[in-house]
């Protein structure tokens, strides 16, 4: 009988490993664009399961446009083709994730033809797909989650009071970074940390939520810190650095909703941080890198490290305004002269400033102060500062859409917030119409 060989304990040089492969010559900007279905008919969530609903939308594009099926337990909850992925989110939410690339143009392009080419299927399935943060008419009471089995055990673990709220009814944007090496590394996650609560406020869109004014200008940004603290929010103080390992150790120190052994899905429920997973084990399972990867993906602070630089707090906009996310980011975080600005913009203020404003901006987006500033004015210098370094790349025009709002001291919230009192009269039709565009 030959010998058997024993799996090696995991070991915090191996998940460091991950950390540091990802340390590259390359400045490439990635882009997860969600936007939410809804039935042109009834302007209500667009469900899964319907003769006409995502599944059927999904199933009947792949076949127009040569996509390759995605499932889960053999239901197919995303498309793929090549390095692009459409994949669904947890209430039917479409994100598309695209290959990286150099030049925010390029990201545009690839949007632009996926969505001529979806135009017609969603037409054929009467379903439109808006620009917005928020379910504009239906609640997570009547949204049910597609069938995959992550989000069903996911949505009985978070404990947050709006933790259903945030995974069936919002939709973000979210943008990628690459780092040089671990110092970039840990100034570039610093920097997006401070920048994260400004970034919420500018891009704040999603204040009507059920078809009511919710009183938040983000409902989004108040539903994700309602959602579970433990996974939520910094991964560590904003004013300190974060090597790898000091971030590694956030990860680990949080509790493992479950992992996965072949094609079975095991619960474990919080009884175990991940640490103590790695070193004692969980009922005769020993910790894997494969279960360190999943339970980093099921770690969500704003700021998110990985091979990569996460950036995962903004509202699905519209009007422009998408691309304005990635070309801020990669203005300031491609430039040692913008992050040098940025950093002294932002060093009169200390961690319990950023802190505070975070929960305050859900309900005030830009019209909040921080230590006695106004946000907006704050704002105005962020996007100076972005605007400045992208003109090397004649790329400073994605900044006007938000940097024209942001000088009147509006976030679209309060472009809706003012036609939904106003001339809309609170008619969700309009609103769904504007939220195209």
């Amino acid at each position: 009988m030959g010998n058997v060989k024993t799996q090696e304990k995991l070991e915090i040089k191996d998940i460091l490993g991950l950390f540091t492969s990802g340390c590259k010559a390359e400045q490439k900007v990635g882009i997860e664009y969600e936007r939410l279905p809804v039935f042109s008919d009834t302007r209500r969530a667009a469900d899964y399961y319907s003769e006409s609903g995502v599944c059927s939308l999904l199933r009947d594009f792949a076949r127009e446009d040569n996509w390759d099926y995605i499932t889960d337990d053999g239901n197919i909850i995303g498309l793929k083709q090549g390095h692009d992925v459409i994949m669904l989110e947890p209430g039917c939410q479409l994100e598309m994730s695209l290959e990286p690339a150099e030049k925010i143009s390029d990201l545009e392009k690839k949007i632009n033809l996926i969505n001529k080419k979806m135009r017609p299927v969603l037409k054929r399935n009467g379903i439109e797909l808006i620009g917005y943060g928020v379910s504009p008419v239906s609640t997570h009471k009547t949204i049910k989650l597609i069938p995959k089995k992550r989000y069903h055990i996911m949505a009985k673990y978070l404990w947050g009071i709006l933790s259903d709220a945030m995974m069936r009814e919002t939709a973000g944007i979210q943008v990628c970074f690459d780092f040089a090496d671990e110092q970039d590394a840990v100034r570039k996650f610093k920097i997006a940390n401070k920048l994260t609560p400004f970034m919420t406020a500018m891009f704040a869109n999603s204040p009507i939520r059920g078809g009511v004014d919710s009183g938040y200008k983000t409902f989004r940004a108040l539903s994700w810190l309602n959602t579970d603290n433990e996974r939520c929010g910094f991964a560590g103080e904003a004013d300190k650095d974060c090597p790898f390992e000091t971030y590694i150790n956030h990860v680990l120190n949080s509790p493992v909703i479950f992992i996965n052994r072949g094609n079975t899905t095991v619960e474990v429920n919080g009884r175990t941080t991940f640490a103590d997973f790695m070193r004692y084990g969980w009922n005769d399972f020993e910790a894997t890198l494969d279960d360190f990867k999943l339970h980093a993906n099921l770690y969500f602070p704003e700021v998110r490290l990985r091979k990569f630089i996460e950036i995962r707090n903004h509202d699905c906009v519209n009007h422009g305004m998408q691309y304005a996310i990635p070309a801020i980011y990669k203005g300031i975080l491609y430039s040692q002269s913008a992050m040098n600005d940025i950093e002294e913009l932002f060093s009169i203020f200390n961690p319990e400033d950023f802190s505070e404003l975070r929960y305050n901006v859900p309900k005030n987006a830009l019209n909040c102060k921080i230590s006695g500033f106004e946000v907006s004015d704050i704002a105005q210098d962020i996007l100076y500062i972005a605007q400045k370094a992208l003109i090397e790349n004649n790329e400073q025009a994605y900044v006007d859409p938000v940097r024209e709002l942001t000088e009147q001291g509006l976030s679209p919230a309060d472009v809706i917030l003012k036609n939904w009192h106003g001339s809309w009269n609170k008619d969700i039709n309009k609103l769904i119409k504007y939220a195209q565009g």
